[in-house]
């Protein structure tokens, strides 16, 4: 199993307190990952994410399970719930199966949806629908 970690500078040299977690191309893990940083997965993931920053499956990147994370870009397999509090992004490459519930959708010509999907504010999945008016 191989692990990269490696850290942002800003174009000042500063390091920044996030680190980018990297699952290199021919590493399969099986289990649940969860990250306080970002994630770069262009290996096989077998589990649950739950990543606070933002989520890159890469274009040979495979995924089967439960996605929590604050944003998404896919250009490789996902399979699973995928629950997106801001930004979801569809590159043409990615395949998508399964259920999204997202802030924001961006898709782009090609990608592949097969599943469900919720967009917008979780506040209006509780408001009562307006009546018909009684004629």
């Amino acid at each position: 199993m191989k692990f990269k970690m490696a850290k942002q500078t800003s174009n000042y040299g500063d390091n920044l307190n996030q680190s980018i977690n990297i699952i290199s191309e021919g590493t399969l893990i099986k289990g649940d990952i969860s990250a306080n940083g970002d994630i770069r997965i262009d290996g096989e993931l077998n589990g649950n994410i739950n990543a606070k920053g933002r989520l890159v499956i890469g274009p040979k990147g495979r995924v089967e399970g439960e996605i929590d994370c604050n944003n998404i870009e896919v250009s490789g397999y996902l399979k699973g719930k995928i629950i997106v509090s801001e930004l979801l992004t569809m590159k043409s490459s990615a395949r998508i199966f399964g259920d999204v519930i997202a802030g924001k959708l961006s898709v782009e010509p090609g990608s592949l949806f097969t599943g469900t999907c919720t967009m917008g504010d979780s506040k209006e999945k509780n408001e009562k629908p307006i009546p018909k008016e009684q004629k």
